[in-house]
């Protein structure tokens, strides 16, 4: 399996506490928060992973290397700031598998590969995994019916219901018709147009969360993540 890790950002909430390093270099418990990320993906049974990077992006390229934990990886770098969709779209030329996981740098998700892969392989549609969460206002809401989402909505709306979990699913076409080079966001002008057409598939995952880019989660993960590989 094959997998794209967006690892670009500038981390700027959490540079009050990491001052000096990119955000998937934030130190947990002795070890860089995307070490914890590629192991975990190893241990699920991937062997591809393309790093799209930006910010300081040397400084992750020389740290992995391109093989890391039995995997070959490959890193892209962003000319300029791309945004989300537009460094996937980046990685996504590299990719040599018929579809690929979209991972967020900053966000560890324990996710149950196995049916993930097994409801692809059934629908070869898009897949976005959701999670349960006591309080969306942080994230935003997916708004799921009969197993598809069907819209999101703002941040800032409290309350419990499914967010975005920070992974999804492509087939190794689906951005084709998106010009390279282009700064766009994911979420805006490539999941929220699927929702709309009905065809965004939701996977619902119950595996550990947590997205870092918070001093607060991000104090949190050095306990939660401490034994993790």
């Amino acid at each position: 399996m094959e997998a794209i890790v967006l690892a670009g950002g500038f981390g700027t909430r959490l540079r009050e506490v990491v001052p000096d390093l990119p955000k998937p270099m934030a130190p947990i418990a002795g070890r860089p928060f995307l070490e914890i990320l590629l192991r975990d993906l190893a241990s699920k049974g991937f062997r591809r992973v393309i790093l799209s990077l930006g910010f300081m992006a040397d400084s992750i390229s020389a740290f992995f290397g391109d093989h890391f934990a039995g995997m070959t990886i490959v890193s892209v770098v962003e000319p300029r700031p791309l945004g989300t969709g537009g460094g996937v779209r980046l990685a996504m030329d590299c990719v040599e598998s018929d579809h690929v996981y979209i991972f967020n740098g900053d966000t560890f998700l324990d996710l149950e590969i196995s049916q993930v892969e097994a409801l692809w392989q059934s629908r070869r549609s898009s897949i976005i995994v959701a999670r349960s969460v006591p309080d969306t206002a942080r994230y935003g809401r997916l708004v799921i019916q009969a197993g598809r989402v069907t819209a999101f909505t703002e941040k800032g709306g409290s309350g419990p219901g499914f967010i975005n979990a920070g992974c999804c699913v492509f087939s190794n076409t689906q951005l084709d018709n998106l010009a390279v080079g282009v700064a766009f966001s994911l979420e805006q002008d490539v999941l929220m147009p699927l929702a709309q057409s009905g065809s965004l598939t939701a996977f619902v995952t119950e595996g550990q969360f947590i997205d870092i880019g918070i001093p607060e989660d991000f104090f949190r993960a050095q306990s939660l993540l401490a034994d993790r590989y």
